[in-house]
This record gives C-alpha cells, structure tokens and sequence, in this order.
C-alpha cells in the first residue's frame, strides 16, 4: 500500500477513534452538557454538571474551564439580582413621605456596599458581555445615588 494512502487513512481512523472516545466518556458526556447549558445562560446547572465532570477526570480541560467560567458569570448574576433587590428598597424608602438620616444611612451602606462587590467582579474574555454591561450600570447606578446622598 502507498503512503499517500496510508497516512490519511491513519489519521482519519485515529480522528474517529478520539471522537468514538470523546463522546462515551462519561465525563466528557458531562463536560458537553456543561457546555451547553452555559451557552444558553443556565450558570448553576452549567456548574453542577462541569463539577462531576471534573470529579470524573481532573484532566478534562473543558470541566474546568466550563466550571470557572460559570463560577465568574454566578458572581454578576448574584451581583445584578442584589442590585434589584436593594433598587426595590430604596424605591421603597424614596416613596415615603420623609427620608429620615437613618435611611439616607441604610442608602449610602447599600451604595458602599454595591461599589464594594463590583470591585471584586472581574470578567473572563468570554463572560456574557450583557452580563458585564448590566452589572456596569448598576455600579453607575448606585455610584451616582451615593453621590447624590453625600451632598
């Protein structure tokens, strides 16, 4: 047989043998799933099936990617959720008929408290860049509100 014959024939044989191998490892299985479920935006489930996959083979590269990337996303998830929730009290305390100094407190230790944990956020080059964006203008949001208490 020829070695312009061989050597493709090799290759192609040795290709469908790692991919044979890639999909019925149970711990690449996982690592597909995690995969998939981060694309769609699901970031604990992502996590969840990254983490067995890891545990299955700790050199299964794409677990432990797919594993830090979601643990960064949950961060500004978390990070935008607080947001909301501390919005919808300072509406609450906005719309009362007198901001006493102990509320303007409780504004200006949620402000604080908001520039505080975005510090702490740092985005991968594939963090979800809407993600990025919204904890960025809550940041912008709570920095402008802080100033506007300190006055």
């Amino acid at each position: 047989m020829s070695t312009k014959i061989l050597i493709p024939v090799f290759a192609i044989v040795l290709v469908v043998i790692m991919g044979v191998y890639f999909l019925v490892n149970p711990s690449y299985k996982q690592s597909i799933k995690a995969k998939y479920y981060f694309e769609i935006g699901e970031y604990n489930e992502a996590y969840s099936h990254a983490k067995v996959a890891f545990g299955l083979d700790l050199y299964n590269r794409m677990a432990a990617t797919v594993m830090a990337q979601s643990q960064i996303s949950l961060r500004y998830v978390r990070y935008i959720d607080m947001g909301k929730k501390y919005m919808a009290e300072i509406d609450k305390i906005a719309n009362s008929e007198k901001i006493e100094n102990s509320d303007k407190a409780k504004i200006r230790l949620i402000c604080e408290i908001m520039k505080s944990d975005y510090i702490k956020l740092a985005p991968s080059v594939i963090t979800d860049k809407d993600l990025v964006q919204e904890a960025a203008k809550y940041h912008s949001y709570f920095e402008t509100l802080l100033e506007k208490v300190n006055k």
